[in-house]
């Protein structure tokens, strides 16, 4: 029988909270792209307040996915799969903020007296960004166990008498 009662493991609190993160950043992404499910849609063109919105949604993502993934790993060493993975997470979501955000740093199409708006080469950037993102979110979770390592690693201390 299973008691209702147990506390979950730390492991297990880690993953819950990160995946309620992930879902929480999933909502704000939602929001951002599509300001029109909550009828907040003012403009004809994606502006600087949706763009900012969905960047910090995607930041959530990314957020609460590195901390779930981390609680799946205790306390064993990662492997280089998944050192890459991680890398490849931070570096989509700068691709993606650089690209989301080029009008505001300056290097975008648009010049800054005029409202920055979200463009194609900028949609583009940003999806390649969340590619990415993808591939490192992949490789975090699929990599591979090393060989002569327990399920269930354990530390152990220990103590002389």
């Amino acid at each position: 029988m299973i008691s209702l009662d147990r506390k979950p493991k730390n492991g297990t609190r880690r993953t819950r909270g990160g995946l309620g993160l992930v879902i929480f950043g999933f909502l704000l992404f939602l929001l951002g792209v599509e300001p029109n499910i909550i009828g907040a849609d003012r403009s004809p063109v994606v502006g600087f307040v949706q763009i900012g919105v969905f960047l910090i949604g995607l930041a959530f993502i990314c957020l609460g996915g590195y901390i779930s993934l981390v609680s799946k790993w205790d306390y064993r060493e990662r492997t280089i799969a998944e050192d890459i993975g991680l890398r490849l997470v931070s570096t989509g979501y700068v691709v993606a903020i650089t690209s989301g955000m080029a009008d505001v740093f300056g290097f975008g199409s648009q010049p800054w007296p005029v409202i920055p708006y979200f463009g194609e080469m900028q949609a583009v950037g940003v999806v390649l960004g969340e590619f990415v993102i993808a591939i490192g979110f992949l490789l975090m979770i699929i990599s591979p166990r090393k060989k002569n390592e327990p399920e269930n690693p354990k530390i152990y201390m220990d103590i002389e008498e």
